[in-house]
């Protein structure tokens, strides 16, 4: 059984503009390669090669077009039966375009420059049928390698949400349990950021967020850690002004890679450390730095850390394409993770003050 797009359809969407100018490209393609095929450069000039590019060109735009406002009908077909049928349809298309043509020409005295009608009109069909047949096959391939780069993703963030749950949620309430009789006020606090924090994990993979949502589930993430390991764990946050809180992102981008620097930083030196944030934009280019002390990479594996850092890696890539990077790693005392996102124009919506609100 074909795994189905998105939208619910196998069959390759043409309605849009990037698969259109790809099928126009592939017509023109195939006129630049009988033209530069042996022997045919004679008989070719300017002239020809603009009336084959013309007809070459509105035939490919004719059978896009076609494919693309029948694509729901001919997706209710079983695969192979759609799949034949669209092809039959596109040569369709060049038979009778390719019939007009050469009647066109013949009607003004010109049909000697071009072949036979039969030659002419099976040609036609023979080569949109191919090239249509290849063009269909080649963007349902790119359909089901995306639909399944984007299951990997969310399958990523299912197992990110899975390793959050069990592994912070007993430390905190047991720390929420000391805080009950001494500081009630500060364990309700807790409890709610706690909350917001699961509420976000339930959803990792799920829906999306922005940056405004990240920064504010981070603040929330490290007051509990806060909380538990008192004065050993401080925080500088560095938010630069006029950064895009709206801009879409996957969630738990920001939180595991902090909680990374807490479990496997922070809390393994005896006197703790200060984690430095930096959240800055320029140039269409969001850039968020983490860093914390830590020891060695030989006396601190982070086994943990790196699957955590991968799949954050993997579905910041499958959400912003190949410009999204993230690099981490140790120098100097000190490990840093920086992640590296694109900002589309309409994604420049600045909050006031230059801070999450």
């Amino acid at each position: 059984m074909a795994r189905m797009a998105p939208d619910g359809l196998w069959l390759p969407d043409l309605c849009r503009l990037p698969r259109v100018l790809a099928m126009l490209g592939l017509a023109q393609l195939t006129v630049l390669v009988v033209v530069l095929a042996p022997g045919a450069g004679a008989s070719w000039d300017l002239s020809a090669f603009a009336s084959a590019s013309g007809y070459a060109l509105w035939l490919a735009l004719s059978v896009t077009v076609l494919l693309c406002v029948s694509r729901r009908l001919l997706a209710r077909c079983p695969v192979r039966v759609g799949a034949v049928v669209a092809v039959a349809l596109a040569m369709v298309v060049a038979l009778v375009a390719s019939a007009i043509v050469h009647g066109l020409f013949a009607s003004v005295g010109e049909a000697g420059e071009l072949p036979g009608l039969g030659r002419f009109v099976g040609g036609s069909a023979a080569v949109v049928g191919l090239l249509t047949a290849i063009a269909l096959r080649y963007f349902y391939v790119i359909d089901r390698w995306q639909a399944q780069v984007g299951a990997h993703a969310r399958a990523e963030a299912d197992a990110l949400q899975a390793r959050i749950r069990p592994h912070f949620l007993f430390n905190s309430m047991n720390m929420i349990a000391t805080l009950l009789r001494r500081d009630p006020v500060v364990a309700e606090r807790a409890v709610l950021d706690l909350s917001d924090l699961f509420r976000a994990a339930l959803g990792a993979g799920e829906g999306s967020s922005t940056l405004r949502d990240e920064v504010s589930l981070a603040e929330r993430y490290l007051s509990i850690e806060q909380l538990r390991l008192g004065d050993r764990l401080q925080v500088h946050w560095e938010l630069h002004e006029a950064l895009p809180w709206s801009l879409s992102m996957p969630r738990l981008v920001l939180q595991p890679v902090l909680e990374n620097a807490v479990l496997h930083g922070i809390s393994r030196l005896p006197e703790g450390g200060t984690i430095d944030v930096r959240v800055s934009c320029a140039e269409g280019l969001l850039v968020i730095e983490v860093s914390n002390p830590s020891l060695p990479p030989d006396d601190a594996p982070a086994q943990g850390a790196g699957h955590a850092q991968r799949s954050i890696a993997h579905r910041l890539g499958f959400a912003f394409g190949p410009r999204a990077r993230m690099r981490y790693g140790w120098n100097a005392g000190r490990y840093a993770c920086t992640i590296e996102l694109p900002v589309p124009m309409d994604g420049r919506r600045p909050a006031p003050g230059g801070h999450a609100p």
